[in-house]
């Protein structure tokens, strides 16, 4: 029996992560059911990362560092989650551990990936599956669309190019991925931040999903084990 057919049919998820492309809305869904659910909300600062500037600027330059800094920031935040009773309350992270090595291999050279692997197997990290992840898809040109819509800075030069890389890269990795239970929900037609009926249905789907992967549509979610 794999890891995600050994929960409890009837058990809602206790560490739930959202993750999902640039500009997808992970950390505007994580926050939302955060506060659906009274649970503790786990974010990536993005904003504290002293090297997106030059990432974004100029990505050869600043890839590495760049990449690193997210890779001990998003270890430690994890770790801190462990050494707290996680099973206590409801969990919510914005980030999964394994896009960590999904950017790296979009972002870094040979030579670059090669030292980032070296140094993420020195790190020992020590995964916590969750019980539920949420994996949101859309389009670059929605992508583009939202990100332009939301004005980061740093973000204005992000091209459709990079996008596209990222898009495919995510679909490859949750097409194969089975280490838990997994939502896909396709946002490109549906509002599940500011619409109401959108987001009641998406939570009811998000409590009921256990085992096995599914697909959320807004009038009926179907699902496959």
């Amino acid at each position: 029996m794999s890891i995600k057919d050994s929960k409890a049919i009837n058990e809602e998820p206790r560490f739930i992560v959202v993750e999902g492309p640039i500009g997808v809305g992970k950390t505007s869904l994580a926050k939302r059911l955060a506060e659906s659910l009274s649970g503790n909300l786990i974010l990536e600062e993005v904003e504290s990362n002293p090297f997106m500037d030059r990432f974004y600027q100029d990505g050869h330059g600043g890839s590495l560092p760049a990449q690193l800094f997210f890779l001990f920031q998003r270890a430690k935040k994890l770790e801190s989650m462990r050494q707290s009773d996680l099973f206590s309350s409801i969990n919510i992270a914005d980030f999964h551990i394994e896009k960590d090595k999904l950017f790296a291999s979009v972002n870094l050279d040979p030579s670059e990936l090669s030292l980032y692997e070296q140094i993420y197997e020195k790190m020992d990290i020590k995964k916590s599956i969750p019980d539920l992840v949420i994996y949101l898809q859309a389009s670059p040109d929605i992508l583009l669309h939202r990100i332009a819509h939301r004005g980061v800075e740093t973000e204005k030069f992000i091209d459709r190019n990079y996008l596209e890389r990222l898009v495919e890269t995510f679909a490859s990795h949750y097409h194969n991925y089975n280490e838990s239970p997994l939502l896909i929900v396709n946002t490109t037609s549906i509002d599940i931040i500011n619409n109401e009926e959108d987001y009641d249905q998406l939570l009811n789907q998000i409590l009921s999903t256990t085992v096995g992967r599914h697909f959320f549509n807004p009038l009926a979610a179907v699902g496959f084990s």
